[in-house]
């Protein structure tokens, strides 16, 4: 198993603020509008954001389970490549070391330039986000402990936010006719295309529920945190997003929020009033900055784990004294800020989500292949509800890439992300290998 040469390991606190700080981003405070349209009551809307939180939740306890099993830092690069062949762990990696974590970084950057130009005009939102990756980069850099008690502190105000929101949400005063019961109609939008293609929306604001796995390696205790980090960030945020999703329905007309990017603060505006609202959005860009952080954190480590098994890929597996894979986390640094000065928000969450939901769903997968083969493999933890949670995991997860690829509007961005998966696999096979431990 291979372990950074780091003087510090990341305790379960760090480890599952790491978790919800990398869920907690983007999607919370910007997806709801590109659902309402689609899904005009509360019940469907609930009912999307509840099914998307068992989903998370079924694939966690999958994952805790490859996490206690093949305790090594890597994430779905190093499950794949123990369970079906290093050439689909590299395909994975590769995913996650251009797109996977790089696009998440620029899809919360962006929101936060738009945030804060909100609050101060005369700001320019691409310039203000291009900053923000600057000045987290450089703190990631410079210390493990340092990026650690930002992580926690950031992520617990994140969490505070969001609490203060709901219980403001709850006890406000105007609020809007709707009612979260079944209507007539629900069970239509229910089964319908918009109702799966919103499911995407909602997984990736609940994408993070595998964060720790990808550091196993710099964790305290792995076989035991990792599972415990996975298990309760995800219990955490499935409350805090159906509870906020129902209190923006509740307080914001659903005309004001429909296609808009910045909802949280729309809603913000009509809970606290127009003050209030520009005082919460600058919470909510504290909120932002934490999840750049975390997938900051998070993607060079990936990297660093394939440059240790690829030789092409070599000098992005070395680190600086403290255990900082300083060369990974500059190249992923360039990537976000490429995404940044030449992508949309919407078009990058299409380009990434196919890609991300396929590896996950082989990831999931693999708790079955993993069982059949080696069945001698020391076990800490078996995932809660097997085989029952992992097939709700595949089963949502399939039925989610299939609308995927034959709807109109995400067919082309699900493409262009299995164009870029095949690219990978091109460079794998051209490259040559280096030997590495298994587990």
């Amino acid at each position: 198993m291979s372990t950074p040469n780091t003087p510090h390991r990341i305790s379960r606190l760090t480890a599952t603020c790491i978790v919800i700080a990398n869920m907690i981003g983007t999607g919370i405070f910007t997806s709801l509008g590109f659902q309402v349209g689609d899904l005009p009551t509360g019940f469907s809307i609930v009912l999307l954001w509840t099914v998307g939180g068992i989903c998370a939740m079924c694939g966690a306890l999958s994952y805790a389970e490859l996490a206690a099993a093949l305790p090594r830092s890597g994430g779905e690069y190093h499950f794949l490549r123990e369970i079906y062949h290093p050439s689909i762990g590299f395909l994975a990696g590769w995913i996650s070391a251009t797109v996977g974590f790089s696009a998440p970084v620029a899809i919360a950057a962006m929101p936060f330039g738009t945030y804060l130009a909100e609050i101060f005009p005369a700001i320019n939102p691409l310039l203000a986000a291009l900053v923000s990756v600057s000045v987290v980069t450089f703190v990631l850099l410079c210390d493990l402990q340092l990026g650690s008690a930002f992580q926690i502190g950031s992520t617990i105000l994140k969490v505070a936010l969001i609490a203060v929101l709901i219980a403001a949400g709850f006890f406000a005063a105007g609020t809007q006719p709707i009612s979260f019961l079944p209507v007539k109609g629900d069970g239509a939008l229910i089964a319908s295309a918009p109702f799966a293609i919103s499911l995407y929306w909602v997984m990736y604001a609940y994408s993070g529920w595998n964060a720790s796995t990808y550091i196993t390696g710099e964790i305290r205790d792995p076989r035991r945190n990792v599972p415990l980090s996975l298990i309760f960030g995800t219990i955490i945020v499935i409350i805090l997003y159906v509870c906020v999703n129902a209190v923006f329905l509740r307080t914001t007309p659903a005309a004001e929020m429909i296609g808009k990017q910045q909802v949280a603060l729309i809603a913000s505006t009509h809970i606290f009033g127009s003050t209030g609202g520009k005082i919460m959005a600058a919470f909510i860009c504290l909120g932002l900055i934490s999840t750049v952080s975390a997938m900051m954190w998070i993607g060079p480590r990936v990297t660093a784990v394939m440059g240790e098994d690829l030789g092409v890929l070599k000098r992005l597996s070395r680190r600086s004294g403290r255990g900082i894979p300083a060369n990974a986390i500059l190249t992923q640094f360039v990537i976000v800020n490429v995404m940044l000065l030449t992508a949309t928000f919407q078009a990058v969450v299409n380009y990434v989500q196919f890609s991300l939901a396929l590896c996950s769903a082989l990831t999931v997968f693999g708790v079955f292949i993993l069982r059949w083969r080696r069945p001698e493999l020391e076990r800490p933890y078996r995932a809660w509800g097997y085989p029952i949670t992992p097939l709700i995991f595949l089963a949502i997860s399939g039925w989610m890439l299939w609308h995927l690829l034959v709807e109109e509007s995400t067919r082309t961005p699900s493409l262009l992300g299995l164009g870029t998966a095949a690219l990978g696999l091109i460079i794998y096979f051209i490259s040559p290998k280096t030997p590495t431990s298994t587990v």
